[in-house]
């Protein structure tokens, strides 16, 4: 049974989605009743956290296995003597697991109340503090060192400063106010730092705020699968076309042992900023981060300036990283998805003018890996299908790991097409929420194979770029 809601749409959104996951090939294949019973419990993962924590450790700096005692260390001191396992991954060794243990349904709940907005709400839900741009509403008399009990207003109808509120409100957790309301919402008060320090949270997750920054990267399991499929090299040159924040951008720097050059681009200036950040916290110097936009990147004719940033020549590049634009669907946690039909029929286009200049920058023999964190097919398999016939030069390649499942049918792809795609699908784990006792009791494999599945949903396709065509 769900601890939370399942995710809500807008009701075009939820229609579409239903044709979707009601497809006529994937009946035909599963059957009507197997194809709703995945779908729906699909839906009700989306609105739950993924059951593992992951972290990507920098192994330009440090050693997978010191990075894992000093972080054993600081989530035994985060969950005062919780024996919590920190777990390698043994086909992604530069990442570390360490399980969510929740939702927890024995927590008392307490009369001040404090409301923070959805995406405060879903950060909580991964191991966050409360911060005070997060906080919407308080009750009335809350003073600094009340114990309060923390919701999500995850339809957005709380008002700021509201005094209550009766609407939709999730559960999240306890925790010890660290400042009182008229601080909160004063004109003059701190519009920063930390409001409510968590200390019952309904998931209990480490917190990662200034723990081993430069040492460790938090990313999602799928998220670092990308990078390793493209397989970067020393000495390339590669392209990573969507690039914001950073963490794949600074991945395939590190698989390449910073030798090389990283070409980073984002067409939002303050997001380009912060992969410049990123690759200066990590110590990776092969990056370059240009304000670009990826439709834009292709050159027609050779610059007289020598500038080295983008628009770029044809075959310029031997891998590229298109980790596209998209709807978003597979993030969780996510109880409420505000964006209309409308909104997510855009990105199909988009995409597709993405990938267009991507294989016009890839040289001969390199490689395209095409990425996206949404459920839907026509991101997904749908784009592929295009792709292998608006351009005869790609053909579709395995993927190394291959940890996610297979492609998804309802596109027109092969069988054999769809065992060479990886579909993150969290409707594939068969058990949902862990406690103590069952962490205690599970084995290692058992551990893993669970990672591999509950995780966000994602997408990824791998071409190559064959010569002479």
């Amino acid at each position: 049974m769900s601890f939370f809601p399942k995710i809500s749409f807008h009701r075009e959104v939820e229609e579409y989605l239903t044709k979707v996951f009601r497809n006529n090939e994937l009946i035909t294949a599963l059957g009507a009743k197997e194809a709703e019973s995945k779908y729906q419990s699909l839906l009700s993962r989306l609105s739950h956290p993924p059951a593992f924590t992951t972290v990507r450790v920098n192994t330009h700096l440090s050693s997978v296995k010191h990075v894992k005692k000093m972080l054993f260390e600081e989530i035994q001191k985060q969950f005062k003597g919780i024996c919590v396992p920190v777990l390698e991954h043994p086909e992604l060794q530069d990442i570390l697991l360490i399980p969510a243990i929740g939702p927890r349904q024995d927590l008392k709940k307490h009369e001040s109340e404090v409301i923070v907005g959805a995406q405060c709400g879903y950060a909580v839900l991964r191991g966050a503090h409360v911060y005070v741009p997060g906080i919407i509403s308080t009750s009335k008399f809350m003073k600094a060192g009340d114990l309060v009990s923390v919701y999500s207003d995850i339809e957005g109808k709380c008002k700021r400063g509201a005094k209550e509120f009766e609407g939709v409100k999730v559960f999240l957790g306890n925790g010890i106010s660290e400042l009182s309301r008229s601080e909160i919402f004063s004109s003059h008060g701190p519009m920063n730092g930390m409001g409510i320090r968590m200390i019952e949270p309904v998931y209990l997750s480490p917190s990662f705020d200034n723990v081993l920054p430069s040492h460790l990267f938090l990313q999602n399991l799928p998220s670092v699968v990308v990078s390793h499929v493209l397989n970067p090299q020393p000495g390339e040159r590669i392209l990573d076309m969507c690039a914001a924040p950073g963490g794949k951008t600074t991945h395939l720097a590190t698989l390449m042992h910073d030798q090389g050059e990283v070409i980073a681009m984002d067409k939002i200036a303050n997001k380009v900023k912060k992969i410049k950040q990123n690759a200066e916290l990590l110590q990776l110097n092969c990056i370059k981060a240009f304000c670009y936009d990826g439709t834009k990147a292709l050159s027609v004719e050779k610059r007289e300036d020598e500038q080295e940033g983008p628009p770029f020549l044809p075959e310029s590049f031997d891998r590229i990283l298109l980790d596209a634009p998209c709807s978003g669907m597979g993030q969780r946690p996510t109880m409420s998805y505000s964006s209309t039909l409308k909104e997510v029929m855009s990105y199909q286009p988009l995409q597709r003018k993405l990938f267009t200049v991507a294989v016009k920058l890839l040289k001969p023999g390199g490689v395209l890996v095409y990425s996206t964190c949404t459920i839907t097919l026509s991101e997904n398999e749908e784009q592929v299908a295009w792709a292998l016939e608006t351009f005869p030069c790609l053909q579709l390649q395995g993927q190394e790991p291959h940890i996610g499942g297979e492609g998804m049918r309802g596109a027109g792809l092969a069988l054999d097409q769809l065992k060479l795609l990886q579909r993150f699908d969290p409707s594939a784990a068969t058990v949902q929420g862990m406690d103590i006792k069952a962490l205690q009791d599970s084995q290692e494999d058992d551990l893993i194979s669970l990672a591999n599945k509950d995780c966000i949903g994602f997408f990824i396709a791998k071409f190559i770029k064959r010569n002479g065509k």
